[in-house]
């Protein structure tokens, strides 16, 4: 809440660290169709990998973890739960399943974020409850101790807080004054220092995450798993977390750090997501076959880039070493020198 309204009040001055990721993922985000639309049946294996890693990641994260060998039976099957912990990743899986089934159907509100925990707690006797205790944001440690990060909003206070929240989202997922990413971020984190809940608002707030990410479009978390990129940048999250949420009560705080961060995991999402989508057992001669394809689509002169944006998946060595084989053949043009040169067909 605090966020969203300082980057609404202020119109604050975006870091070109920030810009730089806004302008990555909007080209990202341009070649998602093209990504999906390659292999469909290929990237089914993309989905349940995700699934898995999300369910297990966003657990680890918070120290909950189960047996490896238990991991498949807890994630697709429908086993007797052995444990609490095998209960919270098995209704994370429930959660997940509720997201990537509705996508942006599902609304951002109240509703939707009660409902989130209480699928992601299981049958803990609180899941779907505000908290009733004021509760800290603590860092588990390696070593098996704690560290807090943060006072959130007292128990009295986070019922209104998280309504004012959503709010402020539907207000600026209207108006369109700010860049959706940056408004995306921003609400992620007034939830984390509201912090709702007795326990699993970590979880929350990537489960709101993802479906955030599905309303404005983006939609690599369907394929990639966001909470294990997330879980491999562990010790950056927790620093920019602490870093953007100091003054947060008084709205004093820098939201950039952390707003940074999340971009930076959306946008490793999508690189991830363009390599895998390219290693997906292509039949031989396929990439050829569509690099063909495309040059003969091009009207006039072209980049190696308009080949890229035409190819997802490709890299650029098979691109050069294809054009440079065409050219041996007679059959195109180089115009030019070094990475900007442009070729046309003969």
């Amino acid at each position: 809440m605090k966020t969203l309204e300082l980057i609404q009040d202020r119109r604050m001055q975006v870091p070109m660290s920030v810009s730089w990721y806004l302008s990555d993922i909007g080209r990202a985000q341009g070649l998602q169709e093209l990504f999906t639309r390659q292999s469909p049946q290929k990237l089914k294996v993309l989905k349940e990998h995700a699934i898995t890693q999300s369910a297990i990641s966003s657990n680890r994260i918070e120290g909950v973890e189960i047996d490896q060998a238990r991991i498949g039976t807890v994630v697709f099957g429908h086993p007797a739960l052995r444990d609490r912990d095998e209960e919270e990743v098995a209704g994370y899986r429930n959660a997940l399943d509720l997201i990537h089934t509705q996508g942006a159907a599902l609304s951002v509100s109240e509703e939707t974020i009660l409902q989130l925990h209480k699928l992601s707690r299981g049958n803990v006797w609180d899941a779907g409850r505000y908290k009733d205790k004021p509760v800290d944001i603590i860092e588990k440690l390696p070593g098996g101790g704690e560290c807090v990060r943060f006072r959130s909003v007292s128990p009295a206070e986070a019922p209104d807080f998280t309504r004012r929240l959503v709010s402020l989202w539907r207000d600026q997922s209207r108006d369109h004054d700010i860049s959706p990413l940056i408004v995306m971020a921003a609400f992620n984190l007034d939830f984390l220092c509201i912090h709702p809940f007795r326990d699993g608002n970590g979880r929350v707030s990537r489960l709101l995450l993802l479906l955030t990410a599905y309303h404005i479009g983006i939609e690599v978390g369907r394929y990639i798993s966001l909470e294990r990129i997330i879980e491999d940048n562990k010790a950056r999250y927790y620093e920019t977390l602490q870093e953007s949420s100091q003054g947060w009560h008084e709205g004093k705080h820098d939201p950039w750090p952390y707003v940074g961060y999340l971009l930076f995991i959306i946008k490793k999402a999508y690189d991830e997501f363009e390599q895998r989508a390219g290693e997906l057992g292509a039949a031989k001669g396929e990439k050829t076959a569509a690099i063909l394809r495309a040059i003969e689509q091009f009207p006039g002169p072209f980049a190696i880039s308009d080949i890229q944006n035409a190819c997802p998946g490709v890299s650029v060595d098979m691109i050069r070493r294809i054009l440079k084989d065409l050219k041996a053949a007679g059959r195109t043009e180089c115009l030019g020198m070094g990475r900007s040169a442009r070729w046309k067909k003969k």
